[in-house]
């Protein structure tokens, strides 16, 4: 991933975080970039929101789907001041992100309680072996057309 403006792009995402910091947020910003320029950024807004996803990295790819007018960022990168959590990795894949590099290592951020290294870890073992109960509960009703056959149908009527 090495560009020449990495560190330029990285630089504005701790930029975001501090200035985030100074208005009472926690310290992560973050940038998504295309074709070389930022094309949206995030703050987390946890605490401003009350939301456990307002991440800055979430905040930014919501606003770029919003400005390019897609879910698919195919082609867009993602500066973060931060090591991202693993919900931010997934909605960076399931959006197509090309890439990511961040500044602050979960190391780092461990001594201060920012360090979602356990999470990370607790995602990696089988569902049966986590904290949180998980299960797949088959649904009832068998008669009604199943969701996805009718999401397909849908999507197949519009096209």
């Amino acid at each position: 991933m090495s560009e020449p403006d990495d560190q330029t792009f990285l630089r504005a995402a701790i930029h975001l975080a501090r200035e985030n910091v100074g208005h009472g947020g926690r310290p992560f910003g973050a940038v998504v970039v295309k074709d070389g320029a930022i094309v949206a950024t995030g703050v987390n807004e946890i605490l401003a929101t009350g939301d456990p996803t307002a991440h800055a990295e979430m905040g930014a790819i919501r606003a770029a789907s919003r400005k390019l007018g897609s879910p698919d960022l195919s082609g867009c990168r993602i500066y973060a001041s931060g090591h991202p959590c693993p919900m931010c990795m997934a909605a960076m894949r399931m959006a197509g992100i090309e890439a990511v590099a961040y500044a602050y290592s979960n190391e780092a951020a461990a001594p201060f309680g920012l360090s979602t290294a356990a999470i990370y870890a607790e995602l990696a073992r089988p569902f049966a072996e986590q904290s949180m109960d998980i299960r797949h509960l088959p649904a009832d009703g068998a008669a009604e057309p199943a969701i996805y056959a009718d999401w397909q149908r849908r999507q197949q009527q519009r096209a």
